[in-house]
C-alpha cells in the first residue's frame, strides 16, 4: 500500500519533463564548474601543501562575495521566477536592474577590501606566513573578476527565471574550459609563457570571466532576450516597487551573509587547527562541490518550476513538485554516498600532497558521504521550496541563524576544547544539517511556506 502511494505520486510526466529540461544544463554547467575547479586544484597541488591551502584560504573572499551574490540573485529570483509565470516582462526587468545595482555595488565594496586589506583578512584563518603571503599575491589580482562575475550572473539568474538556461550554461563553460586550459599555461610556463604559480590562475580566471560577461550581454541584447532590457527599464524602479521587492528580498540577502560567515568562520576554524587541517578541507570542498551538481540542478530546476506555478496560481502543483524533488534528494543522496565512499582512494590520488592530508581527507570524507543525504535534502529545502515560495524569514531562520546557534558553537568545542581530529570535527559540524533537515521538512508540510510574492507588487 505504502509503495504503491510512492508509486502513484511520482506518476507525473509533465513533472519529469519541466525538471530534467531545465536541470540538465544546470547540472551540466555545475558539473563541468566543479571538475575544472578540481583540476585547477590538482594542479596547484603540484607546488605543495602551502600553495593549496593559499589558494583555499584567499577564495574565502570570493565565496564570501559569492553567498552575497546568491542572496541578492536567489532573491530577485523569486520574484522573476514567479512574473514569468505570469508573463509580466516589465517588472521582470525592474527586479533585474535592481539585482544588478545591488550585485555589482556588492563587487566594489569586496575589490576595495581584496586591494587594500588582502594581508588582514588571511591573517583570520592562518598563521602561516608563507600561506598569507601567497593567497595576497593571488587575491589582488582574482578580486578584478568580482566586478565581471555580478553582472554576468544577475542576467544568468534571470534568464534561468524564464527557463532559458541553455545559453548561460553553453558561455560559462566555455568560460570556465579556458580558465582551466590558461591556468595550466601559466602556472607551469608552457608554450613560451611566464611561469607564474598560483598567481596564473588568478590571472587566467580574470580573462576567462570578462571573455564571458562581454560573450552573454552580446547573445542576450542580440536576440532580444526577455533579459535585454534597456538603460530605462533597468532603471524604472519606483519606490514603493523597491519597498515591496526589498522587503522580502533583505532576509534572503541577510541568510546568506549570516550562512557564510559562519562557513568561513569554519575555516577560520580549521585554518587555526594548522595547514594540514585547512589543505584537508580545500580538497574536500572541491569534491563535494562536484558531488553536489546533481542536487544544486535539481533544487535550482525545482525553484522554476515551483515560482513559475505559484506565479500562476497553481499552488497544490507547486507543493507537489517540492515534495517530489524531495524524495529525489533523500534517495539520491543515499545512493550518491555510497559511491563516493567506493571511489575515494582513486580521487584522492589525483592529488599530490602530503600522505598526513590524503589520510586526514580520506577519513573525512567517511563522513561527507554519511551526511550527504541530509545535506541534499537541505539544499532543496532551502533553494527550491522557501525561497521559491517566497518564505524568506524562515529560510533565514533555517540557514542563517542555526549554523550560529549550533553548528559554530559544536565545531569550535570539537576543535578547541576536545581537541578532535579534522574528520570529527566536521562530524561536529554536521549537527547544524540535522537541526535543519527537522525544521525544514516541518515547514514543508505546513504549506506556509507558499506565498505569492507577484501579486504583492501588481500594478506597481
Amino acid at each position: 500500500m505504502f509503495v504503491r502511494k510512492i508509486l502513484d505520486f511520482y506518476l507525473d510526466p509533465e513533472y519529469f519533463i519541466n525538471l530534467r529540461r531545465l536541470a540538465l544544463p544546470i547540472i551540466a554547467q555545475q558539473f563541468m564548474f566543479a571538475a575544472l575547479n578540481m583540476t585547477g586544484v590538482i594542479f596547484v597541488g603540484q607546488k605543495g601543501d602551502a600553495a593549496v591551502a593559499a589558494v583555499g584560504l584567499a577564495n574565502q573572499l570570493a565565496f564570501l562575495l559569492n553567498l552575497v551574490h546568491f542572496g541578492i540573485m536567489s532573491g530577485a529570483a523569486m520574484f522573476t521566477a514567479q512574473f514569468w509565470g505570469r508573463r509580466d516582462i516589465p517588472n521582470l526587468r525592474r527586479v533585474l536592474g535592481l539585482c544588478l545595482g545591488m550585485a555589482v555595488s556588492a563587487g566594489l565594496i569586496f575589490l576595495a577590501l581584496s586591494q587594500f586589506l588582502p594581508a588582514q583578512i588571511l591573517g583570520i584563518y592562518s598563521n602561516d606566513p608563507l600561506v598569507i603571503t601567497l593567497g595576497t599575491n593571488y587575491i589582488r589580482i582574482f578580486s578584478w573578476t568580482f566586478i565581471f562575475v555580478a553582472i554576468t550572473l544577475s542576467y544568468a539568474f534571470v534568464m534561468r527565471s524564464t527557463g532559458e538556461v541553455k545559453i548561460p550554461t553553453i558561455v560559462s563553460i566555455g568560460a570556465l574550459i579556458l580558465s582551466t586550459f590558461l591556468s595550466y599555461l601559466l602556472i607551469f610556463g608552457k608554450f613560451g609563457l611566464p611561469e607564474m604559480g598560483i598567481e596564473g590562475v588568478a590571472v587566467s580566471m580574470l580573462i576567462a570571466r570578462a571573455i564571458e560577461c562581454i560573450v552573454l550581454l552580446s547573445i542576450i541584447y542580440t536576440q532580444k532576450s526577455p533579459v535585454a532590457a534597456s538603460l530605462k527599464e533597468l532603471t524604472d524602479i519606483h519606490p514603493d516597487f523597491f519597498k515591496k521587492v526589498f522587503h522580502s528580498m533583505y532576509p534572503v540577502i541577510i541568510n546568506e551573509l549570516l550562512w557564510s560567515l559562519g562557513v568561513t568562520t569554519y575555516n577560520a576554524i580549521y585554518g587555526n587547527m594548522g595547514t594540514t587541517a585547512i589543505a584537508t578541507i580545500n580538497i574536500i570542498g572541491t569534491i563535494e562541490q562536484l558531488v553536489f551538481v546533481l542536487f544544486n540542478g535539481i533544487s535550482h530546476a525545482t525553484s522554476v518550476l515551483v515560482g513559475n506555478r505559484i506565479g500562476a496560481g497553481r499552488e497544490h502543483e507547486a507543493y507537489l513538485y517540492a515534495g517530489r524533488t524531495l524524495g529525489i534528494g533523500i534517495v539520491g543522496g543515499i545512493i550518491m554516498g555510497l559511491i563516493l565512499t567506493m571511489v575515494k582512494a582513486p580521487i584522492l590520488s589525483l592529488f599530490k600532497v602530503s600522505p598526513e592530508v590524503i589520510e586526514s581527507a580520506s577519513r573525512t570524507l567517511i563522513v561527507v558521504s554519511l551526511a550527504l543525504w541530509v545535506r541534499a535534502n537541505n539544499t532543496i529545502i532551502v533553494i527550491a521550496i522557501l525561497r521559491a515560495g517566497g518564505d524568506t524569514r524562515f529560510s533565514l531562520f533555517l540557514d542563517g541563524i542555526i549554523i550560529w546557534i549550533i553548528g559554530v558553537p559544536m565545531t569550535y568545542l570539537g576543535a578547541f576544547v576536545f581537541h578532535f581530529p579534522v574528520y570529527l570535527v566536521y562530524l561536529c559540524t554536521m549537527s547544524e544539517e540535522v537541526a535543519k533537515w527537522c525544521f525544514g521538512m516541518y515547514r514543508y508540510f505546513s504549506r506556509k511556506w507558499i506565498k505569492n510574492l507577484a501579486v504583492q507588487v501588481e500594478g506597481l
